[in-house]
């Protein structure tokens, strides 16, 4: 990750290149591999001081409606149901464009920074003073499923380490005994594009995210059968671990062995302390009510959010949770009635939203803690189907909380009606690179040997929004 080691080129081009010093290269890339999984979760010292030591990803799967949550537009109002012109060609991913939507809910300044937040967030509004929104994010592409790699990976095409696993390989876990990026998705279903969205790639299967139940066992299979718990199991699991390391010993460069190895051990450690991270029956009645678990609309968003405060307090570098499942109104992506799709999702994660910057604040653990808020784009500031909004990847709102954001800035802006970015224009990639940096990576030097390069999370470009880092 950090080290020099000599490409193809340099070597073919010294005394001694040629075939031999490819060879030479291979065994150099290979060897950096295998050493990394010797115990790939270990915890590695970052780049440079960063105050973020964890990360919680919110991931509103479907889009949300900037203009309608947290980037008001009163031109809306004035020019209702008028074509949008002057903009160039509207492109839409279905039927024709309609006329300019007003929003449906009304927008009021919150916190002593005067942001304005729409009646969908009345709780996450009286934490407003803790968040820095940025409102001019774009992304490459009109799609869920490119738009959702490309905001988990860096890449629109499926195949790339997501950012959970850029962010263990580069840091490692401060917790042996759980693994270092867990997902949660949600009970209507998973994204669009599914496991790769929180996948390894071409990194070691140690890298890739794990995924987890907010109710039962965590994980699926994870309590072995009665016969073979305890003494047995241990002996069982002795006898396997060392055929494998006699194996290894012998093919010191297969990489996949020694991940297989590592999740062996893991699994069997897991069994014990997965279980303890996220009975939530070892928090306070108060602590419960706060996340809404005591609310039906609350109660499956509020356990995850809450369990992603039990682990990230355990040392679990990164924990992902997707809000939106399934496909239109069971996710974000209002096609149609857009009053229903978004009262229904921001009712189930408002409350919860704001519990989580609570209690990590009053667990210490916020100025450690990096939340952020996103989804894969926004939505058109004309209707769809009469009451609802089409994509759109020129103009979004993300925020972030805690782990060295600046409070309270709104960073960015987009035209009158929303509809692109305007001022401090951003791309996916910047947005990455915010996030490394303030966990104490420089993604410029995270890099992972791949065909030939070193790859990126932020592939060839990226910028740090330095006016939101504190």
């Amino acid at each position: 990750m950090m080290q020099r080691y000599f490409s193809r080129r340099d070597l073919l081009g010294r005394p001694g290149g040629g075939v031999a010093g490819l060879a030479f290269a291979d065994m150099l890339q290979r060897e950096r591999a295998g050493a990394a999984l010797l115990d790939p979760l270990a915890p590695k010292k970052s780049h440079h001081s960063g105050k973020a030591k964890a990360l919680i990803s919110v991931f509103c799967y479907g889009g949300v409606s900037q203009m309608d949550t947290f980037d008001p537009k009163p031109m809306l109002d004035r020019h209702a149901g008028e074509a949008l012109t002057g903009k160039g060609t509207v492109t839409v991913s279905q039927g024709t464009p309609g006329g300019l939507m007003p929003s449906p809910w009304k927008f009021a300044k919150h916190g002593q920074c005067g942001m304005d937040v729409s009646d969908l967030f009345p709780h996450v509004a009286k934490r407003v003073d803790d968040i820095a929104f940025i409102r001019s994010m774009t992304t490459l592409s009109n799609d869920h499923g490119p738009a959702l790699y490309q905001m988990n990976t860096g890449f629109v095409g499926a195949g790339h380490p997501s950012m959970g696993s850029w962010i263990t390989y580069g840091l490692g876990s401060e917790n042996e005994n759980l693994p270092g990026f867990v997902v949660f998705t949600d009970p209507r279903g998973g994204p669009i594009g599914g496991a790769p969205n929180w996948g390894n790639g071409y990194m070691p299967a140690a890298f890739q995210g794990t995924p987890f139940r907010a109710a039962g066992d965590p994980i699926v299979d994870l309590t072995p059968p009665k016969e073979v718990q305890g003494e047995r199991q241990r002996k069982w699991l002795d006898y396997l671990g060392a055929m494998n390391e006699d194996h290894r010993k012998r093919n010191p460069f297969d990489t996949e062995l020694s991940a297989r190895v590592a999740a062996y051990e893991l699994a069997y450690r897991m069994q014990t302390h997965a279980t303890e991270a996220v009975d939530l029956n070892r928090e306070s009645e108060e602590t419960r009510k706060l996340y809404g678990l005591d609310e039906e609309r609350t109660r499956y968003f509020g356990r995850q959010a809450l369990m992603a405060a039990r682990l990230v307090e355990r040392g679990v570098r990164f924990v992902q949770i997707f809000s939106g499942g399934g496909n239109f109104q069971e996710s974000w992506d209002a096609h149609w009635d857009i009053k229903w799709n978004h009262e229904t999702h921001c009712g189930e994660t408002d409350k919860p939203l704001a519990a989580l910057i609570a209690d990590l604040k009053r667990r210490g653990l916020l100025d450690s803690t990096l939340i952020l808020w996103h989804g894969e784009f926004g939505r058109m500031p004309i209707s769809q189907r009469m009451d609802g909004r089409d994509h759109n990847p020129d103009a979004f709102t993300v925020w972030m909380a805690g782990g060295g954001v600046k409070a309270g800035p709104v960073f960015g802006s987009t035209d009158e009606f929303g509809y692109r970015a305007q001022e401090n224009k951003r791309a996916v990639n910047d947005l990455h690179a915010t996030v490394l940096h303030l966990l104490g990576l420089d993604h410029e030097r995270l890099t992972y040997p791949h065909l030939g390069r070193e790859m990126r999370l932020t592939d060839v470009s990226g910028n740090v929004i330095k006016e939101i880092v504190a």
